[in-house]
């Protein structure tokens, strides 16, 4: 079987599919070719447990971007939102907990408990964070300049770019410190209180096989302002259904403009010919033709498995494998008869300890020590556990009267010293589960059902290399500009005709959209 497209999308992730969409409104023909049996990539909802809704790996919502859901009127298609409010939970081993959220007399009690200093210090803190965010947010709408041969456009690219951090004043060094330092000396700075200081620095290691002492792990932190729900800044919320209500929609809105979505459709070589794209084989033998191919899966696989390498550049090539995919991040999916019932803040009947993130993780040390396992190859011995119950607000993803939870845990390190992640996730998750037992006595017997995903089944359900959340490290020298690789940042590629579309792209990962949004608009710059 062949067929001729426009264009063909090389995985149906969210930002494969926002692509799809563009090209589609510019009437181009797309055909979108999915591994799996749904689209999604890794934000989707799976019945991984019978009635119950799983956000099987990206689990909360804020960063996508709110242009992509009115151009693509997601709204039409049942996309909705649902905010947390507070948004995170942090209960505390001498009996005590924090509340936080976008309520600002709300924030002021809760961290008055630990210092009235750092109550008084917050909202400054959040402003210093949103005048940083000010200036990077816009960014990730640009297409990065070429810094090999940046050309008149790169240059003027640069230049704005220069002329934005001009105007913070004397306050630039303190936005270049959040850009490329470690989080836990900015926190040090501006609060005494540990509790404070833990709660904020788990949102800088997200995702990173870091800790918060580490060069560019601040740069996390204005992602706490960054984001919106329904028009408000700095809110984050549940997508209803779960998170494959966002990519069911963006495939509703695709197939509405005419897209071609073929699912259980595993890409195995990307056709070139005369160092211009050609189409691609599939791994039944099916071909389908193209001008124009848009990977969305990671530059490894898109460059060292579905094409030759004798096609690329040698320099090229030689970068691609220095790419840094290390990652520590494990999900677990738990089925539960009821809410978790903490010591610090009592109750089953889900109430304001359970909308947002319930972090267990009682200080900074606490991270560091963490990590300091897994450095040397071995899963934490305590883990960060930043757990969520979407079922406490909606009530879709889960059976009347039963909740879902998920645990999104650090560190577990993709490559162990000893032994497979298939002799340690269990063992691994009854760890975690023992941690969370001990601030909410009722968790364990209340478990139905728990779906544990390694970093190994990350890379092998998602196609996420290495584990990596990302699509490639969040540190300094792969962002912008830099990311993927040094003069290829415009989503071009050494072979005519391919671009990259998916998180491995500027501005990186996270459920936003942009990767793909600014990827088709520079594929039709070329058409």
């Amino acid at each position: 079987m062949a067929g001729t497209y426009d264009a063909i999308i090389i995985g149906g992730g969210h930002n494969g599919l926002v692509t799809a969409c563009y090209l589609a409104k510019a009437k181009w023909k797309v055909l979108v070719l999915e591994r799996r049996y749904l689209v999604g990539g890794a934000c989707v909802t799976e019945e991984t447990f019978p009635g119950f809704k799983v956000s099987t790996a990206a689990y909360v919502n804020s960063l996508f971007r709110p242009e992509i859901t009115r151009d693509l009127r997601l709204a039409d298609y049942g996309f909705a939102c649902i905010e947390r409010n507070p948004s995170s939970f942090s209960p505390f081993p001498d009996g005590r907990y924090l509340l936080l959220g976008p309520d600002a007399q709300l924030n002021q009690r809760e961290i008055s408990k630990f210092s009235a200093k750092d109550a008084g210090n917050y909202p400054k803190y959040e402003q210093m964070l949103e005048r940083v965010a000010a200036v990077i947010e816009p960014t990730l709408l640009m297409t990065p300049p070429n810094v090999i041969s940046p050309g008149l456009t790169g240059m003027w690219r640069l230049f704005g770019l220069a002329r934005s951090f001009q105007k913070l004043g004397p306050g630039m060094g303190e936005a270049v410190e959040i850009l490329t330092g470690p989080a836990r000396p900015i926190l040090d700075r501006w609060f005494e209180s540990e509790q404070l200081k833990a709660t904020l620095a788990t949102d800088a290691v997200i995702g990173a096989f870091a800790s918060p002492s580490m060069p560019g792990t601040a740069y996390v932190l204005f992602h706490h302002v960054m984001g919106e729900t329904n028009g408000k800044k700095g809110v984050w919320a549940y997508v209803k259904g779960g998170m494959g209500g966002l990519t069911q929609a963006l495939a509703r809105s695709a197939k509405d403009l005419g897209v071609d979505i073929r699912c259980e459709a595993e890409v195995a070589k990307i056709l070139v010919e005369d160092n211009r794209v050609k189409g691609v084989a599939l791994k039944n033998g099916d071909e389908f033709h193209a001008k124009k191919v848009a990977s969305n899966v990671d530059p490894h696989l898109t460059f060292e498995k579905l094409l030759d390498p004798k096609v690329l550049p040698p320099e090229f090539a030689a970068a691609v494998r220095r790419i840094n995919y290390d990652s520590a991040s494990l999900k677990i999916n738990v089925a539960l008869s009821e809410a978790p019932d903490f010591t610090a803040c009592p109750g089953t009947t889900p109430g304001p300890q359970h909308r947002g993130t319930m972090h267990i993780c009682p200080d900074q040390d606490y991270i560091e020590r963490a990590y300091d396992d897994a450095k040397y190859g071995k899963p934490s011995e305590n883990p960060i556990l930043e757990c969520t119950l979407p079922s406490s607000v909606d009530p879709t993803v889960a059976p009347p009267g039963k909740h879902l939870m998920s645990m999104f845990i650090q560190y577990a390190p993709y490559k162990l010293k000893e032994g497979t992640w298939e002799d340690w996730k269990d063992r691994f998750a009854d760890r975690c589960f023992d941690l969370m037992n001990e601030y909410a006595p009722n968790f364990k017997r209340s478990v139905i059902a728990r779906q544990v995903v390694s970093p190994l089944d990350l890379e092998r359900t998602f196609g996420l290399t290495g584990g990596n959340i990302f699509q490639g490290s969040m540190s300094l020298n792969q962002l912008f500009m830099f990311r993927p690789i040094v003069g290829w940042a415009d989503y071009r590629t050494p072979i005519k005709g391919l671009y990259l579309c998916g998180s491995a792209a500027h501005p990186g990962g996270g459920v936003m959209g942009t990767c793909g949004m600014n990827a088709a608009r520079e594929m039709q710059k070329r058409w």
